[in-house]
């Protein structure tokens, strides 16, 4: 519930607060007084768009604040909470500032958020009905949305399971049409996979094999040139004929050994020098060995050459394709024999998309068959209770009608769509909303609608923006009889220009406008029972203190009073 609104340079308001309460407010005033301002400003506060022209013309910027409780909404709470909203006792401050070069902030709990969070608040905690929404009533989908929020919990599990069906019908068709469509080319990618694995299953590489050629094409390539570096290698270390001088290395290490020899006795260093000479010597025949052997491994081989060339030249051309490496190419292999797998598959799919698809159908209609009856029988409950309230709004003559009109095919709102048809007189044919009612009469479907959907979505507050335009005697009376009854479930704020529906506040608030000859401004002011009396009768007959127009008001507020007592 809204418990207080404080509006500070906006339109002709220059300051002013309202403490809300229960029930029904009203806010009344002169024309051009600032009513609208009101709902303006509480606009502003549920996220509507912020028009910098509203921003008086003294003043660089305007600000609207308003108290929310939320004792009884835990989840909205939740959610302010997580937005970095800090709350009061379960009550949450939103404001929103407007600047005059354009620019809005909105604030929730004294955290800056998104204008948008506002609305999302908001949503769950007021409903707005001003002249905007009695034209958003005219709209197809509106009327549907509405006979649906007259639905109960069985009905709303109808709509989701209907939805659900839909969009998964949506989904397989989709699907089913990109893989019939992309049939072709599909079929193009499967041959060039398998030509791929063809080539590569023909070469048969195995991992690394590109760099093990690679090493061997260098060494055939070299052969002559390893064979005589190796032999001459192994020929100065050991020479094949004994040189009487001792010029190889073997000869040479034997010769520094011997002369360390005659003199290791002397001393011990020696002795070790001489060792690690022998040690040398036997390293030495070692690799005289491995010289020896290495160079009977090395035959010319000119077709093994040849070979390893050949074979470099074929898997080139797979890794000028499938991969910069042979161990890429294998990986390419395998993802490609797992992508044809799926590919080869599409016949497979095609048919399981297909049945998929009919039977997805056949669900849609028949939960769309299930949502028609349970529609059909809320468009008979709904038609009877607003035809009823039109004759309590002195329309005893109207009849209201909720038509549904099957469609060519489905949506995801359903098969058919929902038609709000009106007769303003008996005889008449029905007419859709929008072609069969005037500007009262249309206030008055949209109150009678309100008050029958009031039992089956509730919401804490509900704002009237001179829904009562167009209206007059009787029918004024009966207005602001169930705009009261409205009340008694709900707060309801109310801009009204019609006495007859003011006598029912329970808080009466006035916009009254001054001027200093060069500024206008307006403030906002909570009337005892003396004050209403004068602001009723200056309602009904333009004089604040006309007997007959007070006595008028008495009698207003004495059938008000009856009403509330009942």
């Amino acid at each position: 519930m809204l418990e207080e609104l404080s509006i500070s340079s906006l339109g002709v308001i220059a300051d002013a607060t309202l403490d809300l309460g229960p029930g029904l407010n009203v806010v009344t005033g002169e024309t051009g007084a600032g009513k609208t301002m009101v709902v303006t400003a509480l606009g502003l506060l549920l996220g509507a768009r912020a028009d910098p022209g509203v921003v008086r013309n003294d003043a660089g910027r305007a600000r609207v604040h308003g108290s929310v409780r939320l004792t009884d909404h835990p989840d909205v709470a939740e959610r302010a909470v997580d937005a970095g909203a800090d709350l009061d006792d379960d009550v949450l401050i939103l404001g929103r500032l407007v600047q005059a070069e354009g620019r809005s902030r909105a604030s929730a709990g004294g955290a800056s958020v998104p204008v948008g969070m506002l609305a999302a608040l908001s949503s769950q905690l007021v409903v707005v009905h001003g002249q905007s929404d009695q034209h958003e009533l005219l709209q197809p989908a509106r009327q549907r949305r509405t006979l649906d929020s007259f639905g109960d919990d069985k009905h709303r599990q109808a709509l989701r399971d209907y939805r659900a069906a839909f969009e998964e019908l949506r989904s397989v068709s989709a699907d089913y049409d990109d893989v019939v469509s992309r049939l072709r080319e599909r079929t193009q990618e499967a041959d060039l996979l398998r030509l791929g694995l063809s080539a590569v299953e023909a070469l048969d590489p195995q991992p690394g094999e590109d760099a093990a050629l690679v090493a061997e094409e260098t060494r055939l390539g070299h052969i002559n040139g390893l064979r005589l570096a190796a032999e001459e290698a192994r020929g100065a270390i050991s020479a094949d004929e004994p040189d009487p001088e001792a010029r190889d290395a073997l000869g040479l290490v034997a010769a520094a050994r011997k002369l360390l020899d005659t003199e290791r006795d002397h001393d011990p260093r020696i002795a070790e020098l001489a060792d690690a000479l022998a040690s040398v010597s036997y390293a030495l025949v070692d690799v005289a060995t491995d010289l020896a052997s290495y160079v009977d491994t090395l035959d010319s081989d000119p077709a093994r050459l040849s070979w390893v060339q050949d074979r470099r030249a074929a898997l080139a051309t797979l890794t000028r394709r499938y991969g910069e490496t042979v161990s890429e190419v294998l990986a390419w292999s395998s993802e490609a024999a797992r992508r044809l797998v799926t590919l080869d598959d599409d016949d497979n799919r095609v048919q399981q998309l297909r049945e998929s698809r009919e039977q997805l159908r056949a669900d849609v209609a028949s939960l769309g068959a299930a949502l028609t009856r349970s529609r059909q029988a809320l468009a008979d409950d709904l038609s009877g209770r607003v035809t009823a309230e039109l004759a309590g709004l002195a329309m005893p003559d109207a009849s209201f009608t909720v038509e549904l009109d099957p469609l060519d095919s489905p949506t995801v709102d359903g098969v058919d769509e929902v038609l709000f048809l009106f007769s303003a007189h008996a005889g008449a044919p029905p007419r859709p909303l929008q072609r069969g009612a005037s500007g009262g009469e249309l206030s008055r479907v949209m109150l009678a609608l309100e008050v029958s959907l009031a039992g089956t979505r509730p919401v804490p507050t509900m704002i009237f923006d001179e829904v009562d335009a167009g209206v007059g005697g009787k029918a004024a009376v009966e207005v602001g009889r169930r705009l009261a009854r409205l009340a008694r479930s709900a707060q309801v704020i109310v801009v009204t220009h019609l006495p007859q529906v003011a006598a029912f506040a329970d808080q009466h608030y006035v916009v009254v406008k001054s001027s200093d000859g060069t500024v206008t401004t307006s403030g906002v002011t909570r009337l005892d029972d003396a004050g209403r009396r004068r602001e009723l009768s200056r309602m009904l007959a333009g004089l604040e203190d006309s007997d007959t127009g007070l006595a008028h008001a008495d009698e207003l507020v004495e059938i008000a009073q009856a009403e509330r007592s009942r």
